[in-house]
């Protein structure tokens, strides 16, 4: 027996079982553009809370051979079914439309509704904002995409990543990778994407207005809105009934007092599992095969389109409430109504101050921010409601 000859087929046997005999261009790639989300969640600091656990479960299933997500399959000689990947199995809480609800509640533990109940005109700037949704939704359909598809494509434009993944599982699952990254990448990016809108669509003078403070809201007010919210729009819309029920629900939990404890666990422990099982989960979905084409492009596109035309929806209802209001509604707070929370609210405070240093708009941008978070899952359940 030749030692040498057997060496060689080792090494050779070895080779053919790795990932490197089974790496391509297309693995590559993904491999790179994994990297690159890490770059900017890690060095850049773009919501490294979402965009971390996502670009590492982009790099996991585009290492070819891991099987990370290969689903359990039936042994023919031992008659039992063959574990399949973690992944897989993580992977089932978004499939079934699980997780979404679930960091609703998070969000509602963890949000105050009081700048919403001082303010209701922050309503229609939360309803302005969800304009991008329904104009990406009518530019899907004219390049191609059917109107289940076209649903789950528009909804990017309200910037809310759960209720994305929550409406792609219902009516577009073989899109969900691709949506769902570009929902969170461009949740990721609003730092960068909002400010030049603003600063486009309003003047100086506009960007100093400095509004009157809110006025107290009493906790029976903070009681009651949540449940009444839930009645409401459960029975008009029902089909919106989970994930706005989900986030009066952990919202309930936070205003009453007895019941801290609960929120504490929904707004940390809970939301942070959550939300690393969604996000890694969510990134497994986009394996080379799947998102590499031109669709994977053209939900991109769309995608980042909707959240321009949102953003500049929320601004330019903004200006229209500014002149109504005799110039004393600062109109960058209309950019808060995309449901991205707090972070659109933390850009109108950012914008607001570069102009005037003293000018505080936080507060008054939560109350569109938040009305912005009940638009998006009323728009995906009225969407739903036609295509489900």
């Amino acid at each position: 027996m030749n030692i040498g000859s057997v060496f060689l087929d080792s090494v050779k046997e070895f080779f053919m079982t790795s990932g490197l005999a089974q790496l391509d261009i297309k693995y590559v790639a993904m491999i790179l553009i994994a990297c690159g989300l890490l770059y900017l969640a890690i060095a850049k600091g773009f919501e490294p809370l979402l965009l971390i656990p996502i670009a590492f479960g982009m790099l996991l299933v585009n290492l070819p051979g891991v099987g990370i997500t290969n689903p359990g399959i039936m042994n023919d000689v031992t008659g039992k079914i063959e574990p399949g990947g973690l992944l897989y199995y993580i992977g089932m809480g978004k499939e079934l439309g699980i997780f979404p609800p679930l960091i609703f509640i998070g969000v509602g533990a963890m949000t105050d509704f009081a700048p919403l109940i001082a303010n209701p005109k922050s309503l229609l700037l939360g309803a302005a904002a969800q304009l991008g949704i329904f104009v990406a939704f009518l530019g899907a359909l004219l390049i191609g995409f059917n109107g289940p598809e076209a649903a789950s494509i528009g909804i990017i434009g309200g910037a809310d990543g759960p209720t994305s993944i929550f409406l792609a599982t219902k009516l577009a699952p073989h899109l969900l990778g691709a949506i769902a990254v570009s929902a969170y990448s461009y949740m990721a990016l609003v730092p960068v994407i909002q400010p030049p809108i603003m600063k486009l669509l309003t003047t100086k003078e506009q960007r100093m207005v400095k509004m009157e403070q809110l006025r107290p809201v009493s906790k029976t007010e903070k009681i009651i809105f949540p449940i009444i919210v839930t009645i409401a729009v459960s029975l008009i819309l029902p089909s919106a009934g989970t994930l706005v029920g989900m986030l009066m629900f952990g919202n309930l939990l936070k205003e009453v007092a007895s019941t801290n404890r609960l929120a504490d666990v929904a707004s940390n422990a809970m939301m942070s599992i959550i939300t690393i099982l969604l996000g890694i989960s969510v990134g497994a979905s986009t394996s080379a095969e799947k998102f590499l084409n031109f669709k994977t492009l053209g939900i991109l596109a769309l995608g980042l389109f909707a959240f321009i035309v949102g953003t500049a929806g929320g601004v330019l209802f903004g200006k229209v409430m500014y002149y109504l209001s005799g110039k004393k509604i600062n109109p960058l707070i209309g950019a808060a109504g995309v449901s991205a929370v707090p972070m659109a609210a933390r850009v109108v405070q950012k914008v607001g101050q570069e102009e005037c240093p003293t000018n505080f708009l936080l507060m008054h941008a939560m109350g569109p921010n938040v009305a912005g978070v009940i638009g998006s899952a009323i728009a995906a359940g009225v969407l739903l409601s036609i295509y489900g």
